[in-house]
């Protein structure tokens, strides 16, 4: 088990380093959920907000109320789009964290495979051991009958 040692030190490792890329896509990916709902929350804003402006506007309006709600509107529309890319950008985010994080398993699979592989490489050694200790002995006790047979005969 000692040859194993610096394995489960290394499993320790990589498990450590995929508990923390977990940690970060988890983190990235509620971050791209928040944006995204905010820009949802922002588009929805502005399909109430002109809804009601326009059934204002049907009934009466001024000149200078007009150009105040479209000049809103632009700057709703700018934080729309703006919003639009931090969600987008967050969500690439995630995907980097998602492809750290799926990369960290496979770091922890193999190193777990490479462990299972040296213990039965171990259990295999072991084995050839022991059949070569029984075949020994075999071998002697063969060897004693012989010998005590052969000085049976001899007398």
């Amino acid at each position: 088990m000692n040859e194993l040692q610096p394995l489960m030190t290394l499993l320790g490792q990589a498990e450590s380093e995929r508990d923390e890329a977990l940690g970060h896509s988890q983190r990235l990916d509620a971050a791209h959920r928040a944006a995204q709902a905010q820009a949802d929350q922002l588009l929805v804003y502005r399909g109430d907000y002109e809804a009601r402006w326009s059934e204002h506007f049907s009934r009466q309006a001024k000149i200078e109320l007009l150009h105040c709600y479209q000049g809103f509107i632009q700057r709703l529309t700018l934080a729309i789009e703006q919003q639009a890319r931090v969600a987008t950008q967050a969500g690439s985010q995630a995907a980097v964290g998602l492809a750290a994080l799926n990369e960290a398993e496979m770091r922890v699979a193999s190193v777990r495979k490479l462990i299972e592989r040296r213990v039965g490489e171990q259990r295999q050694r072991e084995e050839r051991r022991e059949q070569k200790q029984t075949d020994e002995f075999a071998a002697r006790v063969a060897w004693q009958r012989l010998s005590n047979f052969g000085s049976l005969s001899a007398r």
